[in-house]
Formats: structure tokens, sequence, C-alpha cells
């Protein structure tokens, strides 16, 4: 252990499904952080916190910033820009996979205003030729100073331990904020609100994953040493509560084993697992649902 402590906050940001989260599960070693190949996964801030015996990072996931078209949009995308002048520094995700969109443009500008360092990361440089890769960064490189560039990939852990070490020195003498078995500042209900939501993204498509909230009810007391679940699936559609439903139940009869089977992993425990699909209409753009639902603007 060297001799100074430091510790602080990291952001990571970037457009939608570049591997924010992939990378914030990584650091953390466990998985806190929902991944799915659909766009705008994650819908809060979620701090994810590293600690050695030099330093502590909490990372802090935000939503892929894209442009809004309703109010959990809004919500959204004001949970990520918040973050910047609140961290010690930023990490700017790209994906190698992906050409440069007006999405990231738009990440650029609010960026070329803030004071702390920012990193430029190009993630998924597993699945990219490495002669495409120095062009791709020039074209970010000319528009802003970015304190130093790391190709990785949050998948396979490439040039991941080297950017730790330096993200370590970036950061300010400090102490040590959290217990260093504590991976999230979020609860446990919160986290396992998310897994439910991850097994509904991957089992349904189309319109559904983006009008689907999940609230745990309960999650305590436990039966014949199982712990009690209760959790309420959002929709805002009669049509959306029937694909999650699915044929006699087979849909939700899925999500909830999928669900148990990560849930029990995570605590460390054996859970009984109940759900219920309740439709409200309209819920992404009625503030009083958002906040019901955990999307609190008060709280960014």
């Amino acid at each position: 252990m060297s001799d100074t402590y430091r510790s602080g906050f990291v952001a990571i940001v970037g457009r939608p499904n570049v591997g924010k989260s992939t990378f914030m599960n990584r650091m953390i070693g466990e998985k806190i952080a929902i991944m799915s190949s659909k766009a705008q996964t994650t819908r809060n801030k979620i701090q994810g916190i590293y600690t050695d015996d030099n330093a502590q990072i909490v990372f802090v996931d935000t939503p892929g910033i894209h442009k809004p078209h309703n109010e959990l949009d809004e919500y959204m995308d004001q949970a990520a820009l918040s973050t910047f002048n609140e961290v010690d520094a930023i990490l700017f995700m790209i994906s190698g996979v992906d050409k440069k969109g007006p999405g990231d443009q738009y990440i650029m500008d609010q960026l070329k205003n803030v004071k702390k360092p920012v990193y430029l990361v190009v993630n998924k440089i597993d699945a990219i030729h490495p002669d495409d890769l120095l062009p791709m960064i020039e074209q970010y490189r000319h528009e802003l100073d970015f304190k130093a560039v790391y190709p990785i990939s949050a998948l396979e852990g490439n040039n991941v331990p080297e950017m730790l070490k330096e993200l370590e020195l970036t950061l300010p003498e400090g102490p040590q904020y959290y217990p260093e078995d504590q991976l999230t500042d979020h609860p446990e209900y919160f986290v396992v609100g998310e897994l439910i939501r991850e097994k509904i993204l991957e089992l349904t498509h189309e319109e559904v994953p983006h009008s689907v909230a999940v609230v745990v009810e309960r999650m305590k007391d436990r039966v014949n040493g199982k712990l009690q679940i209760e959790a309420n699936i959002i929709v805002e559609r009669d049509g959306q509560k029937r694909i999650i439903i699915g044929q006699k139940g087979s849909i939700i009869k899925e999500i909830g084993i999928r669900s148990r089977r990560e849930i029990e992993a995570l605590l460390g425990e054996k859970v009984n697992l109940k759900l219920w699909v309740k439709i409200q209409k309209n819920w992404r753009d009625n503030n009083q649902y958002l906040r019901e639902f955990g999307y609190n603007k008060k709280r960014l």
C-alpha cells in the first residue's frame, strides 16, 4: 500500500449501447448494471465502487445520452449531463464498431465546457481491425483535448488495468468513502429490480422494453429459508401486458426463472420471486409515476 491514498468519482458517459454497463460490471467484479443489446438500457445513474490498497474509485454509470422523446428520456439525459460537474474525471466512451454520429458530437459539445480531465475510451476493440483504430481516434482528438486515449475491450478486459492505474493517479488524495466490500451505493431492491428488467429486455422486443418499469414492492421476510420478493412489472398498454405474460404464462415464467437465478447469485441466498404485470397508461410522460417508479429529477 502506498503512502498516499486517493479517492474520487469518475463518470462514464456516451451514447446508448456503447458498453458503459459492461465496463462498470468488469470494474467492480459483480453485475450491478444491466446489460442489453437494446439502446437506452440504463435509466438511472448507477454507482459502482472499486476499491484496492491505493485508491477507491466510485464509477458513475450514466444513461446513454440521446434526443429526448418523452419525460423519461428527458430525465435520463438530465441524469447523464448533471454528472459532468460533480465528478473528478470523465470517461467519454465510444464504440469502436460504430461510426461517429450526431449523438457523439452532442456529448463532445457538452464536454468542451467541462474543466475536469476527460479521457477518450474506445470500447469494443476486440471487434475491429487495429488499422481502423487510429483514424477513428483522430476524428475525436482534433476537437477535444483529452487527457489520454484508451482503446479497450470491456468484454475481454484489454487495456483496462492500465487505464485503472492512470485513473488512480488522476484522483485527488482522499479518504475511503465506502467499506471495501461495498460494490454500489444503490439499495439491493434497486439492483434486484434492474435484474428483472434486464430479463424482460432479453425476452421481449419492439416497443415493449422501452415501456417497462419494475418496482420491487416487498423484499423481506423469509419463509422456509427463502427470501420473499414481490415486484410489479409496469407497462403502458394491454398488448404489452399480453406479450410479457406470454402464451399460457410462458414468458413471465421464464422471466421469473432467469431473474431468480441472478438474484440468488447476487444476494447469496435462496429467494421466492413473485411477479405481477400492471398497466399504467403513458407513465413515461407522467411526472407522478416517474417519481413513484424511481425516476426522480430532484435526486439528480
